[in-house]
Parts: C-alpha cells; structure tokens; sequence
C-alpha cells in the first residue's frame, strides 16, 4: 500500500520524541501518530479498532528481543507484521537546564529498562552508587525530568527528547556500543504489505511454531531441516514459555523468504507433517533508519 495520499492512524510507544515515534515518523510521517503509554496500550489500541496499525519495538542489538511484545503476539488475538524498520539508536544523557551545576550531585537517573540496560557499563563508572529508574519509555524519562525542575534527576534518552523537552545533553552517546540498533514491527488486524520502494530492502517471513506434543527427540533438528535442505535462509530463531508449564516453549523464527514463494509453501507443509503447530505474521519488507535523530 502507498500512503503517499492516505494518512492511517498509528499507535505508538510514547510520548512524543520516544525511539518508537522516530520509527513511526519516518514510516508515516507526523500525521495519525497516537501516543500510548504502554507497549500493550498500542496492541490493544489496533485489537479494538481504534488506529489501524502499531509500531512497537520487537529487538535491540544489545538487549535482545522485547518479550512482552512477542508474547502478546502469540497469546493475542490474530495479528500480522505489515512492516519492520531498523532503528540505530543512539542515547544520550541530559538534565534540565536547572540542574547545570549539580551534575555532579545527580540523586538517580531514570529511562527505559533496555536503554538503562544499553548504558550498563557506562551507568556503572559514571554513577555506580546512584538508583536507576525504570520508565515506559526513554521519552517518557525525558518529559519527567522536564516536568521536575528542582529534582537533581537525569535522563537517558535521544537528541531528539532533549531537544521537544529542552533539556541539556550532559554527555553523548553513552550506550556501550555503538552498533545499537532496534527492530520496530507494525502490525494490524490485516495480512498486508507496507511498501515504500525507495526503502525497500528485504522480505521477511516470521513464524511461530510449536512442538509436537510427544517431544521426541531430534525434533527440533527436524524442523530446522525442513528449512536448511530448502536453502531458505533463516536470519532468527529464539524459543519463549508456552506459560502452559516449566520446559514448554514456542519458537519465533524468521525466515528471509516470503511466505508465497514455493519453498515456503513447502516447508510449512512439510511442518505441518511433523506434527507442529505453526502460524505465520505474514511476510513484510524491512526497512533500515540510519540515524536515530533524524529531523521530523
């Protein structure tokens, strides 16, 4: 779908200047964008009607993969991935403009877990006996801090945060490395490919697929044969709890193949012949954001 002429309502991690709205802006444009405080806000926002699409965050290069995100797809309603973009991330610490002089006296400083978590090793030279404090999002720090004037608190989040808040970046770029990049899906009630052909850069399948029951042996080597003899090229593949007991658990799998292609159809027959419960979020095209701080 082109959305040169078609402005859609898109539900995002918020407030304004968050990862997510970056993400969502380059994607849309600043048109439609809905703030939620909350990544299953967003979820269910599409669930009942109210915005077509969400954009949340599904992995980051340095923490891994958002489990809350992922468990509410497979233990939702029937959602599908209409679009992925990759983010570099690039955080940064800062202050209100109040708190200049007392850099040295920061009382805790505040962000999302996986940003606070992106920064661990710097968090542990620079302030090793402060509290950290986890927030929604890395914006929502950064409107906190705002909000607060007279509390000698800090922030980590993006240019981008510092500047709608007007906060003063301390130090740049304090993530502990520098290849930081986070994964955003969009998904939607529809099976649908998101096309920007200026952007375009891989297909992508993402699959869910569960075990057969009697856990024989091998069968995971089985299922991943089913891809391997194929040449299909699978760039993912983590397990999560089924929450059905300790030692039961799905498998995300991405596969760089669109679900239409023969192969594909094939192997998913083929799973289905093993005995294994698959379901698949459709196939979507990748996109990738250079820098995290892109003007809106």
């Amino acid at each position: 779908m082109d959305y040169e002429n078609f402005t859609p309502s898109v539900a995002y991690l918020g407030p304004e200047a968050s990862f997510t709205h970056i993400a969502a802006s380059h994607v849309f444009g600043t048109s439609g964008l809905i703030a939620y405080s909350t990544i299953p806000d967003c979820i269910e926002a599409v669930i009942e009607g109210h915005v077509a699409y969400a954009i949340v965050p599904l992995e980051n290069a340095l923490e891994g993969s958002v489990p809350m995100t992922i468990d509410y797809l497979f233990h939702g309603n029937e959602l599908y991935i209409n679009g992925e973009i990759s983010t570099a991330i690039e955080q940064h610490l800062m202050v209100h403009k109040n708190q200049l002089d007392f850099i040295n006296e920061i009382e805790s400083v505040q962000s999302h877990p996986h940003a606070l978590g992106q920064c661990h090793k710097y968090l542990q030279y620079r302030f090793r006996n402060i509290p950290l404090k986890q927030t929604t999002s890395t914006a929502a720090a950064a409107k906190y801090v705002a909000e607060h004037p007279d509390e000698r608190i800090a922030a980590i989040g993006n240019r981008m945060a510092a500047k709608k808040y007007d906060l003063h970046i301390v130090e740049e770029n304090i993530h502990d490395f520098h290849s930081n990049h986070t994964r955003f899906v969009i998904i939607s009630l529809r099976k649908e490919v998101l096309m920007q052909t200026s952007q375009i850069s891989q297909i992508k399948t993402t699959l869910m697929v569960k075990l057969p029951q009697d856990d024989r042996s091998g069968v995971l080597h089985q299922v991943l044969s089913v891809f391997a003899w194929r040449r299909l090229n699978l760039s993912k593949i983590e397990s999560r709890p089924l929450r059905t007991g300790l030692g039961n658990y799905f498998f995300i799998i991405d596969v760089l193949e669109s679900e239409d292609h023969a192969m594909m159809k094939g192997a998913m027959e083929e799973l289905s012949a093993l005995d294994c419960v698959v379901r698949s979020f459709g196939s979507y095209y990748t996109y990738e954001q250079k820098s995290s701080h892109q003007t809106l």
